[in-house]
């Protein structure tokens, strides 16, 4: 059995001892753990230094047992080991999560409320772990294109949504240039591309819509019950397209990648319900839902000349007329 499999052993050895019948002799947990003397020393260790274990050993039983109540008799009944353990490669695992959660969340909104549970962590690893003290500086998460979003209407949306209470927001849309004020239930947090987003039901405009976080000037949280819609309602109309607004008036379109792109694009998932095929030539067609013309044209784009939009002629069109008002910034120069 692996360490943390042990620690659940030793806990229940000591707990389910029979009244009576004394503490759990160092032989008996060897025998039933089936582990050498050194290995059961450093568990005994660890369980007492790094997690907290309440084990004492009782020099005149000899044997292992749960410390006592001040003033009472021992009793495992007393007592309670901690109900979750890691390994050692787990508890690497997540600082590197940790340091992930900090790449998405660079102003500390996230990360500092697990932050006690991480310092656990670094406890449980020990402070001589060379490994768990440099591994924050060996990870980078480079956040591309972020769009930071201040973190009072961070917490205050996270509250509004953990209590389903409803929000006014001041809100810019930038497609308008213009400030709305509206009251928005809200519904879910989602973070795509880099940057988050509130899926909420809209007063103003009477149907669901997705605001990004980094767009809200002013909120507060209001005495009023969130008007909640079922998750699969969300998922319906919201998630059928491709990108952060995909919706609910789903499109097909076809692109289709050069044989050098598709070495990339093949393990790439632009959306769950993408169909992929391998042509004879090396080409790779991708079939992909949307809905927002703009946001595939620009995910399409940014593979230049190793992609042609060969399904659906919205898409095709629009690509095409930006790929020749980009080409007429650059007209052809003559040569020197």
């Amino acid at each position: 059995m692996d360490r943390t499999e042990r620690f659940y052993k030793i806990e229940m050895l000591i707990r389910r001892r029979p009244s009576g019948a004394g503490p759990v002799s160092f032989n008996e947990l060897m025998a039933e753990l089936g582990v050498s003397r050194a290995t059961l020393k450093r568990d005994l260790d660890y369980l007492r230094e790094r997690l907290d274990a309440p084990i004492v050993y009782d020099r005149s039983r000899n044997g292992y047992e749960f410390e006592s109540p001040a003033g009472g008799a021992p009793t495992s009944a007393s007592h309670h080991l901690p109900g979750v353990w890691f390994s050692e490669s787990e508890l690497h695992a997540l600082l590197t999560m940790h340091q992930l959660m900090s790449g998405l969340d660079e102003d500390g909104v996230l990360s500092r409320h697990v932050q006690p549970i991480l310092d656990k962590v670094h406890q449980m690893l020990g402070s001589v772990d060379g490994k768990a003290e440099g591994l924050a500086s060996r990870i980078r998460i480079a956040s591309m294109n972020r769009r930071p979003v201040a973190s009072k209407y961070f917490e205050l949306v996270c509250l509004a949504l953990t209590q389903q209470r409803r929000i006014e927001i001041l809100y810019f849309t930038r497609s308008r240039s213009s400030e709305s004020l509206r009251t928005i239930s809200p519904q879910r947090l989602v973070h795509i591309r880099n940057t988050w987003y509130l899926d909420a039901w809209c007063q103003k405009s009477a149907g669901l819509r997705r605001f990004s976080l980094d767009a809200i000037r002013d909120a507060r949280v209001l005495d009023e019950a969130a008007q909640m819609l079922p998750l699969k309602t969300l998922e319906a109309l919201l998630d059928g397209g491709y990108g952060a607004y995909g919706g609910a008036a789903v499109r097909q379109a076809t692109l289709v990648f050069s044989a050098e792109a598709a070495r990339w694009v093949a393990d790439e998932q632009w959306h769950p319900d993408q169909q992929t095929t391998w042509l004879p030539d090396g080409r790779l067609e991708m079939r992909i839902p949307y809905s927002d013309v703009r946001e595939l044209a620009m995910e399409a784009m940014r593979h230049g000349a190793d992609v042609e939009v060969v399904g659906d002629a919205p898409l095709r069109r629009h690509v095409a007329e930006k790929t020749r008002q980009a080409a007429a910034l650059y007209p052809r120069q003559q040569a020197a």
